[in-house]
């Protein structure tokens, strides 16, 4: 049995073959893994007249907004030409992408507001250079030619053809869903131009591989020098607003006050923080984030301490604040704890607590400009969630700061059980930097980082998903599950790491990985396995449900089928069933369906007909089918498939 033969479907499904519907996380997958390829579609769809700079700073911003904000019904058109299944995220975004190079190419017209594609792209922008592909060779620039004589329309069906190797059948289907009125005037008109689809793939049509030149210099100085006495007049009326009171200074890049409240001002006096001492957790009993002591080589500059205190209550709008879903943004009701203050690679990072959320404030070393504000919830930590905090991200690295009970940190590969751990050092908390997985943008994924603590005897590993409080990974049945600790169950784990992209910034506080059934395969090829991931959040509601089908020697498993806000699968309701259609070696197609070991009988209706006893279910099928799944619990309980 080899793992590509699986054709990871879910069982159920509400959207019919020819109208597939698209999460947004699909169409971010395909738009990230093809991004390249996307973006000089565009260029080469839209018009040369733009000349080459906007051309290019124009397809990247095109096919940047070609992320859809939910879920989407898309045309079935296949992704190429070349044999193999729909691609339903990638035909979405390809779609997108081509109906906002049309869009673009359209001339203004009178008594009507442009299209947003019809204006100069507000992102990406660069200042002071010229950017455009490299040049090719000669006929890479008469093709170019022979491109801008053709219609916009015309231009898109050539490089349809040419860029995507699609027939002429799914063309017009692209085009006419594109917007195009009459999608065989474009054929015919690709027709003119020699099929010279080679050239397409050439430096000269990449967008992605650039020169910079500069732009007007004589020009750039006298806007510099306005630019200067602009800047100049509006810091002078600055300096007058600011006199009456305590001015813009001590507060950085906070809002103006608003309010005189003696409780608020008390909340902001950097000389009221709590600091807890350094060896309180040790006879506390409570061991969570309360009883962190204060660290850093800052925790006496009351004029960054102060600054923070005035971003936290009153960001101003320079300020980027971001939160994890479903935490409060407002003030601190009364003096919050400091657990660090302190210079982390090129910034200043204060770190504060006030028994519900941490707070993280970030500065540059040389000013306040671009300073960040981030929330996480985290009430209710305990020892095992309350193990490290993300002190700082650069160049794709991460530094946590990590409890007092801590006494080793490391870096392991998840997806590869067998590595060996790298040690990090520690100085006074503070990790060396590790890279994130997070940062994770195209490609297959084939590693995943995560932290090793050590605390005593105990070890546990979590996993940075872009949040401030890294997630802890715990393996086991729903009400029972441990930490991942030792090599059996980072083994359990490796499949399934890269499934952990799927629920990046959800506010996740945990995730477990639970083998709920072992199920033989028809035609002698093997077992395989089932395993639910489930994502808890600190919130409480909007965790993640995934159930996982892996085939003998697979190296990763596959989603069968996934749901939010659902209790199957966790500590309320440990059951789960699930369904995947499956081909075998032998070229035939079965339903596969597993629920835990409480299941009685499996029933299977719909495209497919099959019950059995017991929580497996085997039933041959045919490619494309879909059914419904209900399974019975030994206490007469009945549960349906996860969708």
């Amino acid at each position: 049995m080899q793992s590509q033969d699986v054709a990871p479907r879910p069982a159920p499904s509400s959207a019919s073959a020819t109208d597939p519907v698209v999460d947004v996380e699909q169409a971010e997958a395909a738009l990230v893994e093809h991004y390249p390829r996307l973006v000089r579609l565009a260029y080469l769809v839209l018009p040369p007249g733009l000349g080459r700079g906007r051309r290019v700073l124009t397809a990247h911003s095109l096919t940047q907004r070609a992320l859809p904000r939910n879920r989407t019904t898309t045309p079935a058109i296949p992704a190429q030409s070349t044999g193999r299944d729909v691609d339903p995220g990638y035909a979405l975004v390809r779609l997108r992408v081509v109906r906002a190079a049309l869009e673009a190419g359209r001339p203004l017209k009178r008594r009507a507001w442009p299209k947003r594609s019809q204006l100069p792209p507000l992102l990406p922008q660069v200042r002071g250079l010229k950017l455009f592909p490299r040049s090719g060779g000669a006929d890479e620039l008469a093709l170019d030619q022979r491109l801008s004589a053709l219609s916009a329309p015309g231009r898109a069906a050539y490089v349809l053809r040419g860029l995507e190797t699609l027939p002429d059948g799914d063309v017009r289907q692209l085009l006419e869903a594109a917007g195009v009125a009459d999608a065989d005037a474009a054929l015919r008109e690709a027709d003119e131009v020699p099929a010279q689809y080679a050239l397409l793939t050439s430096p000269e049509f990449d967008p992605c591989s650039l020169q910079a030149r500069p732009t007007d210099l004589m020009r750039r100085r006298q806007h510099t020098r306005a630019a200067l006495v602009a800047g100049a007049a509006l810091v002078v009326c600055g300096a007058l607003l600011g006199v009456p009171g305590d001015g813009w200074g001590p507060d950085g890049a906070a809002a103006p006050s608003y309010a005189r409240n003696p409780a608020a001002e008390a909340a902001l006096d950097p000389a009221g923080l709590t600091r807890v001492a350094p060896a309180a957790w040790k006879t506390s009993a409570r061991t969570d984030f309360s009883v962190w002591p204060a660290r850093g080589d800052l925790t006496g500059d009351e004029e960054l301490l102060r600054r923070a205190l005035a971003v936290w209550a009153r960001p101003g709008g320079s300020v980027g604040v971001s939160a994890t879903p479903g935490t409060p943004t407002g003030g601190p009701s009364g003096p919050p704890q400091l657990l660090y203050a302190g210079t982390v690679d090129n910034a200043r990072v204060v770190i504060l607590h006030d028994g519900l959320r941490l707070a993280r404030y970030a500065e540059p070393q040389d000013g306040t400009a671009g300073a960040a504000l981030d929330f996480a919830r985290t009430d209710g930590a305990g020892r095992s969630e309350a193990g490290a905090v993300v002190l700082g991200r650069a160049d794709g690295n991460v530094r946590y700061l990590t409890a007092p009970w801590v006494t080793k940190a490391a870096v392991r590969d998840l997806a590869d059980p067998d590595s060996a751990a790298r040690a990090l050092t520690l100085t006074d908390g503070v990790t060396s930097p590790l890279t994130s997985p997070v940062q994770q943008q195209s490609g297959a994924c084939t590693s995943w980082n995560v932290l090793e603590l050590t605390d005593g005897s105990d070890t546990r590993l979590a996993t940075d998903l872009g949040e401030l409080v890294p997630a802890r990974l715990t393996t086991g049945r729903p009400g029972s599950a441990k930490d991942v600790s030792g090599a059996g169950a980072r083994a359990d784990w490796a499949p399934y790491a890269c499934s952990l992209g799927a629920v990046r910034g959800q506010g996740v506080r945990s995730v477990n990985a639970w083998r709920f059934a072992t199920q033989p395969l028809p035609d002698s090829s093997g077992s395989a396995a089932w395993v639910c991931t489930r994502a808890e959040t600190w919130r409480g509601g909007g965790a993640r449900v995934l159930a996982q089908f892996r085939t003998p020697g697979g190296a990763q498993g596959a989603v069968a089928a996934k749901a939010q806000d659902v209790p199957a699968c966790g500590a309320r309701d440990p059951h789960v069933l699930a369904g995947v259609l499956w081909k075998s070696e032998g070229g035939h197609w079965y339903l596969l369906a597993a629920g835990d070991r409480d299941t009685r009988s499996v029933e299977a209706t719909g495209g497919i007909s099959g019950s059995a006893d017991g929580n497996l279910l085997t039933a041959k099928g045919e490619q494309g089918a879909q059914a419904e799944l209900k399974g019975t619990l030994d206490n007469g309980r009945s549960i349906s498939g996860l969708r």
